[in-house]
């Protein structure tokens, strides 16, 4: 049986899945070769982790060494990715960051009281969980563990990490249904939504740190912005600053959802091997800006 995190990812994954992928051609083509990339210069004799798998589709499986491992933690991603590239591999099905179970328990906690059972009032609820968050782990020790058994050589990370701020969004805003968890007015302070900003960025900062210690090649794609523009968005040459990429558009706004996390700066300490974005168009007006980043061992 799921449990209920594990149903709630997979329905999210669902509906990913389900959006119109016309406009996807691009992306794919352009995330399939950067993985392919990753996934040939892979010491074939040793084993590598695909972080944020899914169903395979942005995955070429048919380059991956023979001890690739998938982890996704949607419980139908292992068997879709059967069915799609005719590889069953190893796989992890929890939460990468750990985080998301106790993000869920708070929020239950919150929204109604253990002893009763009675839901307590939107605004109380709100107000106690922006204070309990900061409390709350960033702790990835499943990862961590996998790591320090089996030594990858590389790691790839399918944009796990820019889905973390969403999903977390997500899960609070089913814990609160049918009421909404956020403020309303765009001119007050909202403590809950910035708390969960800060837990997120907490959560990835944690990631970031094993990942850099695990002494594998890394190859990471994630969601860079989340862009609403109102005219022809273009854009420029690579350069450390994705604001400073972004041209042509008369009017633009941009949601940052590694929640100020600079993967670049993180990972300074390690020699660039490919660093590249593009513009993945998901709807009317909104694009999404995507970072591919590939770093070699960390430098001692």
């Amino acid at each position: 049986m799921f449990n209920p995190l594990q149903r709630f990812l997979a329905c999210e994954q669902w509906a990913f899945l389900a959006r119109d992928r016309r406009e996807w051609e691009i992306h794919l083509a352009h995330i399939r070769e950067f993985f392919g990339e990753g996934l040939e210069r892979a010491d074939p004799k040793r084993p590598v982790l695909i972080l944020g798998a899914g169903s395979g589709l942005e995955i070429p499986w048919r380059q991956a060494p023979p001890k690739t491992t998938g982890w996704d933690a949607d419980p139908s991603s292992r068997i879709r990715t059967l069915l799609r590239h005719g590889r069953f591999a190893p796989w992890n099905f929890g939460d990468i960051t750990g985080g998301f179970a106790p993000l869920q328990a708070a929020a239950q906690r919150c929204v109604k009281e253990s002893w009763s059972g009675r839901r307590r009032p939107v605004e109380i609820a709100r107000l106690r969980l922006a204070a309990i968050l900061p409390t709350l782990p960033a702790n990835p020790i499943a990862l961590r563990r996998w790591i320090q058994r089996h030594r990858p050589a590389s790691i790839l990370a399918a944009n796990f990490m820019g889905q973390l701020a969403p999903l977390a969004q997500d899960l609070l805003e089913r814990s609160f249904a049918p009421h909404w968890p956020w403020e309303k007015d765009p001119e007050s302070n909202d403590p809950l939504g910035e708390a969960l900003e800060r837990w997120t960025e907490r959560q990835l900062r944690r990631l970031l740190h094993e990942l850099t210690e695990s002494g594998a090649e890394l190859w990471l794609v994630h969601d860079r912005a989340v862009l609403e523009a109102n005219s022809q968005l273009q854009l420029d040459p690579f350069t450390p600053d994705w604001r400073a990429q972004l041209s042509g558009a008369d009017h633009l706004e941009a949601w940052d959802p590694l929640c100020g996390v600079d993967v670049l700066a993180a990972l300074k300490n390690h020699p660039i091997l490919h660093q590249s974005r593009w513009l993945w168009p998901l709807g009317p007006d909104q694009l999404h800006l995507t970072e591919a980043l590939a770093f070699g061992t960390k430098l001692r």
